[in-house]
C-alpha cells in the first residue's frame, strides 16, 4: 500500500478524492479523468505504475533516479514529462526540484523527486499541492488530463519566475553597492555576484531546455489526450522566463562589467601611487649619494693634509727635513698643494 498518494476522480462535479484501492475502477470508468500524485516514489509506486498503468521500465527507473536535466518521451498512448523547478539553499546552492508527468487519455500521473534531502516536502510538492487547492475551492475545472498538465506545469513556471524576481533583487542590491562605493569584502562581493550569476544560469537552463521540449510536443502529431494550444502556450511561458533570465543576466554582467573597471582603475592608482612613491625615493637616494660624494670628497681632502702632518709629526732622527731651513714651509705648501689639487680632481668629476 502506498504511504502517501493523492488520487482524485475529475469530471464534470469537480475533484472527488479516492484511495489506491478504487484506482483500477476508476481508471475503467469513461466519464472524467483520474489524477494520481505520488509525493515518494516507493517500491509501492514502483508496482502501481508498472503493473496499473503499464508504464515503461525506462519511465519507471527515471522516476526512481535524479535528472540532471528535463526529458520527453512520447508513447503510444501517453507522454512521459521530466521538469525542474528551482529552489534556494544555503550558500547561493540552488536545488533542482524535480516533477515527472506520466500524461494519457483518461489520467495524470504526477511524481516528485527524488530530490535533495536538504529540500523540505513543502517546496517539493509546491506545484501539485497549489493545484490541489484549486480544485478543492474550485476555481479549477480542468476538462483533460492535458489540461490539468498544463496548470501543474504553469505554478512550475510561476515558481520559476519567483525565482528569477528573487535574484534580481539580489542583482540590484549588489548594483547598489558598486555605485554607492559600499563594497567593504571585495572577495566576499565576487562570492555573491557568482551566486547571483550561477542562479539566473540555472533558471535559465531549466526554461530553455523545457520549452525546447514543449516546442517539439507541439509538432508531434495526435498528442495522446493532450490539446495542442495548452503545449503551445506552456512552450511559449517558457521562453519568456529564458528571455527574462537572459535580460536579467545581462544586467548582472553590467554590474560585474563594472565592478571590474573600478578594481581596474584602483589598481592602476595604486600603481601610479607605488611608481610616484618609487620616483622619490629614486630621488631622495639620488640626492643622498650626491652628498655621500660631497663628504667623502671633503674628507679625502682634509685627509691629505692630515697625511702629511702624520709623517712629518714623527719625529724620527733620520729625517732631513727636520734640520732643513725651508722643511716647515715645505711641509704647509704640501699639504696646500695636495688639497688644492684633490679639490680640483674632485670638483672635475662633479662630486664637489
Amino acid at each position: 500500500m502506498l504511504a502517501v498518494v493523492y488520487i482524485f476522480k475529475i469530471d464534470d462535479r469537480g475533484a472527488v478524492g479516492h484511495t489506491v484501492d478504487d484506482l483500477d475502477r476508476l481508471l475503467a470508468e469513461d466519464a472524467g479523468f483520474v489524477w494520481v500524485d505520488i509525493p515518494h516514489c516507493d517500491d509501492d509506486a514502483v508496482r502501481v505504475l508498472s503493473e496499473t498503468f503499464g508504464f515503461h521500465r525506462l519511465a519507471v527507473k527515471d522516476i526512481r533516479e535524479r535528472n540532471r536535466v528535463p526529458k520527453m518521451h512520447v508513447y503510444a498512448d501517453h507522454v512521459f514529462v521530466v521538469l525542474h523547478a528551482p529552489e534556494r539553499g544555503e550558500r547561493g546552492h540552488v536545488h533542482y526540484l524535480e516533477l515527472d508527468q506520466f500524461i494519457g487519455g483518461n489520467y495524470l500521473v504526477t511524481v516528485h523527486g527524488p530530490n535533495n534531502p536538504a529540500v523540505s516536502e513543502a517546496a517539493a510538492e509546491r506545484e501539485t499541492r497549489a493545484v490541489r487547492e484549486r480544485l478543492a475551492n474550485g476555481r479549477l475545472r480542468p476538462a483533460s488530463p492535458a489540461a490539468l498538465s498544463h496548470a501543474v506545469v504553469a505554478a512550475l513556471i510561476r515558481n520559476q519566475e519567483e525565482y528569477v524576481e528573487l535574484v534580481t533583487a539580489d542583482v540590484w542590491a549588489l548594483e547598489q553597492q558598486v555605485t554607492g562605493g559600499q563594497v567593504a569584502e571585495p572577495e566576499a562581493f565576487l562570492t555573491d555576484l557568482f551566486r547571483a550569476r550561477h542562479g539566473l544560469l540555472s533558471v535559465r537552463t531549466m526554461a530553455a531546455l523545457s520549452g525546447a521540449l514543449y516546442s517539439h510536443l507541439a509538432q508531434v502529431a495526435d498528442l495522446p489526450g493532450g490539446h495542442r494550444g495548452s503545449v503551445d502556450d506552456i512552450a511559449d511561458r517558457f521562453t519568456r522566463v529564458r528571455r527574462i533570465t537572459d535580460g536579467q543576466r545581462e544586467y548582472l554582467q553590467g554590474v560585474i562589467d563594472f565592478y571590474q573597471s573600478l578594481l581596474t582603475l584602483r589598481s592602476t592608482v595604486v600603481g601610479q601611487t607605488q611608481n610616484d612613491r618609487v620616483q622619490e625615493l629614486t630621488v631622495a637616494s639620488y640626492a643622498q649619494n650626491e652628498e655621500v660624494k660631497k663628504i667623502s670628497a671633503w674628507a679625502a681632502i682634509f685627509f691629505a693634509p692630515s697625511l702629511v702632518a702624520a709623517v712629518y709629526g714623527m719625529n724620527f732622527i733620520h729625517m732631513p727635513e727636520l734640520e732643513w731651513m725651508f722643511g716647515y714651509p715645505f711641509a704647509v705648501v704640501l699639504m696646500v698643494l695636495a688639497g688644492m689639487a684633490l679639490h680640483w680632481a674632485f670638483k672635475r668629476r662633479g662630486w664637489l
